[in-house]
């Protein structure tokens, strides 16, 4: 009995301690058993886990910035709404009120005193330039050497200039310039006032100008007032003169007709304000001059009257090759023509000059007058692209 019960004692010892076993495996509850059943080792579990918190922190963030984003316009619209006496107010409006003022600062040129006397009997426009006051520091040192520029837009070539002044943003000039204006031409001019800054190495820097149409100006009296300076146009238009013509093309005998009618404010090319203007006709084929005529001289006259009429041989094969360039000269006795303006028809033509070349030949044996602007001779030239005689065959190809 004693073996026995040392055998049941041995046997039964192992079936006490199973249960303890168990037991001490089974205290981390449904997760640990759960983990338990994934064939994973502990690491990864691990690693699992931070990439779960990573994301979650990723989200926390995202949502706290969506919801301060969307406060921000909120707060702002608050803002806008306060009464303009608020100190928040100013606060957010002083700096744009700020960059207005530099922005006015920067476009501040100065101002410019001068007179006007127009003498009816002598047709004399007296140009007064008195003074300028608080011009715009163009040097490094904060100031500028100002000298003032003027001329009519009715005749460039005719212009006049002050003294330079040196260090001085308030220049005291007082000097008058007299311009030769027909009474019938005052309205359609424009005196031009233009202040440069001087500059001994480089090119003088335009601080500002003065615009002044004559026709909004009562020249019944002397006029003596103060303008302020404006930005300086980029491009000064010249102002050619007008030249009309008519063109007619018959395609079944290819004649093509060119009747000259008259021109109108042309430039002033001779000292005493007027020209001795003619009218050439060039026929160019393929780039190459081609055929030429050109009207009777008009002595004196701004404002000419030609009624001259030119006929040319043109196939209709050869009609769409043809342009037409129309000049007008100034006749010179002494020296060389000097040419005015000119103009281009035809296929390779735009704006005015091609609407009337297509007109021209979608009405045949119809003749079509029309009045154009006569443009600068060297940009003429150059958009038709004429060569020199050496490399003229070169274009016939």
């Amino acid at each position: 009995m004693v073996v026995a019960a040392r055998k049941g004692g041995v046997t039964g010892s192992p079936l006490t301690s199973s249960p303890v076993s168990i037991t001490s495996t089974a205290q981390p509850g449904f997760l640990g058993g759960w983990l338990s059943r994934i064939p994973l080792p502990r690491w990864a579990f691990i690693a699992v886990a931070v990439a779960v918190a990573i994301l979650f922190l990723l989200f926390l963030i995202c949502i706290i910035k969506c919801c301060c984003c969307k406060k921000k316009p909120k707060k702002k619209e608050r803002v806008g709404l306060l009464p303009f006496s608020s100190s928040t107010m100013a606060n957010l409006v002083q700096p744009e009120m700020e960059d207005l003022e530099q922005g006015t600062e920067q476009k501040w040129r100065g101002k410019l005193q001068y007179s006007l006397e127009y003498n009816f009997r002598a047709h004399e426009l007296k140009v007064g330039v008195k003074q300028a006051a608080d011009l715009k520091a163009m040097d490094s040192g904060g100031t500028s050497d100002p000298y003032v520029i003027v001329y009519l837009t009715s005749d460039t070539t005719k212009r006049y200039e002050t003294k330079v002044y040196r260090k001085t943003l308030n220049p005291i000039f007082n000097e008058s310039f007299t311009f030769q204006v027909p009474q019938a031409e005052v309205p359609e001019s424009t005196l031009v006032m233009q202040i440069y800054d001087f500059n001994r190495f480089a090119k003088h820097d335009i601080i500002g100008e003065v615009r002044l149409p004559l026709a909004k100006v009562n020249l019944q009296h002397v006029i003596e007032q103060w303008s302020d300076l404006a930005a300086a146009s980029k491009v000064e238009e010249e102002q050619l003169g007008e030249i009309c013509f008519s063109l007619r093309y018959v395609p079944s005998t290819g004649k093509l007709t060119v009747l000259i009618l008259e021109a109108k404010k042309l430039k002033r090319m001779d000292s005493h304000g007027l020209s001795d203007p003619f009218v050439k006709v060039h026929l160019i084929l393929n780039r190459k001059k081609w055929k030429k005529k050109k009207t009777s001289v008009k002595k004196n006259t701004l404002s000419p009257y030609f009624n001259e009429v030119f006929v040319f041989e043109v196939p209709f094969s050869q009609i769409q090759n043809v342009d037409v360039v129309i000049s007008v000269w100034d006749h010179d006795t002494v020296s060389k023509d000097e040419p005015i303006g000119k103009l281009s028809l035809g296929c390779r033509a735009t704006g005015n000059q091609l609407r009337h070349w297509s007109d021209m030949l979608a009405n045949p044996r119809r003749p079509l007058a029309q009045w154009h602007s006569l443009q600068p001779p060297d940009l003429v030239d150059k958009a038709l692209g004429l060569k020199s005689h050496l490399k003229l065959p070169l274009t016939s190809r």
